[in-house]
């Protein structure tokens, strides 16, 4: 069967390990604003001057201070997971810092059912209670999360909540008193000033690199791997980043939160000059609305879109359509969602958006920032072309269930609650392969509760707590409204039926 099912079902491995770089030191700041729900979140400062003109004697007396108030709220967390496929647990660790053995490919090999550590990374201590942000990366298909401190002690954590779509993950530890670092308002960045970043490199704790920021707004195509509306607008950095520092702090002279480290540009796998930061302000949201809602609020325009700045996704649409429409800076609306804030607001196929509030569109990772980073309900003026005439209209953002108001884990469908999607199997292939039932996993999402148990995309489910599943619908009945333990019986690439569980969250 193990052949034949590789054959007829492709599949796809999804691995766990980290890389980034950060280092630092951390000082107790003040808590202030406790009504705020989350006060200990810095409020947003106008504090991230260009730096790049100090001296260079500045410059040194500034990361003394800075690596001093960072590092020690820069953790190492490692990753352990029991998963049994034939995936390589190097696979995200290719996905975010290339393949350093080039051509020459690893054979995959099977893994033990153990708990061993499977990947290490990097995470930032936000609150005194505990509250620690990392990469979605670096928790990817864990079943335990090991945090250590810079004074080396230990604490496992829990996985408070994930965004693969800007790669952020939120962790708490039970603790109290701890050195954090404050957000700072990244949108004050600037190309040019010093920056350090702090973190875990290659196990090597608590290391701190410099350097300056060397671009604003990079989208290097890397979340679309792990998300179907990736968010990149990263901050690319010279500062050393290397695999263990995702998840890691990059933070301004002041010692402030501007980014978490998330990646590199490499073809060895290991720093050449270009890492990669997700814009504090933008991890910032995610976290909030991890913490207060149990998932990410995120607002959506409605539409369908072409990005006119790639040549080849624009000849391609040209082909497929026979339409003859010219490359270009700005996004093509191919089509508007039924009842949804765009076509509310006017907007229809053939309009060209050029900007969303003040924010100049020239490509699709602009747009999803823009509507990414805000929420349902939130009201943005979108600047578009129609006919070569430039108009603004203003679009209230809706949910991707053309909803405005916040949606709480209680209101997420099954699929969403275990992290799966599924698509029936053909009765030809159940009778060639004797099996009576079953469903194909798809769009399984790192750190979800179907990923915990070893099922990843075009794995077979045959039994959902004893019963046989042939639908997405068998699977949503047998668990709407259930609370427990689910028992998930499946068949894995090399066609062995194993039995897992979780309990329903």
């Amino acid at each position: 069967m193990k052949n034949n099912l590789k054959k007829l079902i492709p599949y796809a491995f999804v691995g766990v390990i980290s890389g980034a770089t950060t280092f630092g030191a951390i000082n107790y700041f003040e808590v202030k604003n406790h009504d705020s729900e989350f006060s200990y979140f810095a409020p947003k400062k106008n504090t991230d001057a260009s730096f790049a003109s100090f001296n260079m004697a500045g410059v040194g007396d500034d990361f003394v201070k800075a690596a001093k108030m960072t590092v020690p709220a820069v953790v190492s967390i490692k990753n352990f997971s029991n998963r049994t496929s034939q995936r390589s647990d190097q696979d995200l660790f290719d996905l975010f810092f290339g393949n350093p053995f080039g051509n020459n490919q690893r054979q995959p090999q099977q893994q033990p059912q153990q708990e061993m550590p499977r990947g290490m990374g990097s995470g930032v201590i936000i609150s005194p209670d505990g509250y620690i942000i990392s990469n979605n990366h670096v928790i990817a298909g864990a079943t335990k999360l090991e945090v250590q401190l810079s004074n080396k002690k230990t604490y496992v954590a829990n996985l408070v909540g994930t965004d693969p779509t800007t790669d952020i993950a939120l962790l708490k530890i039970e603790e109290k008193g701890l050195p954090y670092l404050n957000f700072a308002n990244s949108d004050n960045v600037e190309v040019g000033q010093w920056v350090l970043a702090v973190g875990n490199p290659m196990g090597l704790n608590s290391t701190v690199t410099a350097g300056i920021v060397s671009a604003k707004g990079r989208s290097i195509d890397l979340l679309s791997q792990q998300s179907r509306t990736p968010i990149e607008n990263f901050i690319q950095t010279d500062a050393a980043i290397n695999p263990g520092n995702s998840g890691g702090a990059l933070v301004n002279p002041n010692g402030e939160l501007i980014g978490i480290n998330s990646a590199i540009s490499s073809k060895t796998g290991y720093y050449e000059g270009y890492g990669f930061a997700v814009p504090s302000n933008l991890a910032r949201k995610v976290v909030e609305d991890i913490k207060k809602f149990g998932l990410v609020q995120r607002g959506f325009l409605g539409v369908r879109s072409l990005d006119l700045s790639d040549t080849r996704q624009v000849a391609q649409y040209n082909q497929q359509n026979k339409t003859n429409i010219k490359a270009n800076e700005g996004v093509y609306i191919t089509d508007v969602t039924a009842k949804g804030g765009a076509e509310d607001a006017g907007l229809r196929p053939g309009d060209i958006i050029t900007k969303v509030d003040n924010t100049v569109i020239s490509n699709y990772y602009d747009l999803s920032f823009a509507v990414g980073s805000k929420r349902p309900g939130d009201k943005v003026a979108v600047t578009y072309l129609r006919n070569g005439k430039e108009n603004t209209t203003n679009v209230t953002l809706k949910d991707e269930k053309g909803n405005t108001t916040f949606r709480s884990k209680a209101d997420l469908s099954v699929t969403e609650k275990i992290g799966s999607e599924f698509e029936p199997l053909s009765e030809k292939f159940k009778t060639d392969y004797g099996l009576t039932s079953g469903v194909i996993a798809k769009n399984v999402l790192d750190g979800s509760e179907m990923a915990k148990i070893g099922i990843v995309d075009n794995y077979i489910v045959i039994e959902i707590n004893g019963k046989p599943v042939n639908s997405q619908k068998d699977v949503e009945k047998i668990l709407d409204k259930y609370q427990g333990n689910v028992q998930v019986k499946y068949v894995d690439d090399f066609g062995r039926i194993t039995t897992r569980g979780f309990k329903m969250p």
